[in-house]
C-alpha cells in the first residue's frame, strides 16, 4: 500500500509548468493599482484556472492560468492573499464599474 490513506480526496499537487513571469507581473500590477488585494481562484475545467482579483478600493478583474496550482503559486509570488471562497465581507467590498458592466454584457451576447 502506498504512503497515506486510500480514502483521502485530494492528491498531492505538482506544478505542471513554471508560473509565466507576466502572470505574476500583471497580479503585482493590479495589487499596486488598487491599493492591495485578495484573489480567489476557480476551476474552469480544461480552460484552466481563473484568478479574480479584488482590490482594497472594490474594483476587481481577473487572470488566467494553466492550473490552479501555476494560480496559486502565481499570487503568492506576487504577494496576494488567496481566499478559500467568496466570503460576504469579500464580495460586498467589490465595486464594478460600469464599463466593466458594458463589457460582461458584450462577452455575454458574444457567445
Amino acid at each position: 500500500m502506498a504512503d497515506g490513506s486510500d480514502t483521502t480526496l485530494t492528491a498531492e499537487q505538482t506544478p505542471s509548468g513554471s508560473v509565466p513571469n507576466g502572470l505574476v507581473a500583471g497580479i503585482r500590477s493590479f495589487a499596486a493599482g488598487h491599493g492591495g488585494a485578495k484573489a480567489v481562484i476557480e476551476y474552469v475545467g480544461k480552460r484552466g484556472a481563473r484568478i479574480v482579483l479584488v482590490g482594497s478600493d472594490g474594483a476587481w478583474g481577473d487572470q488566467f492560468a494553466e492550473d490552479t496550482v501555476v494560480a496559486r503559486e502565481a499570487c503568492a509570488q506576487a504577494g496576494v492573499a488567496v481566499e478559500n471562497a467568496w466570503e460576504r465581507e469579500l464580495m460586498d467590498q467589490m465595486r464594478p464599474s460600469n464599463d466593466l458592466w458594458r463589457s460582461m454584457a458584450r462577452r455575454t451576447m458574444a457567445r
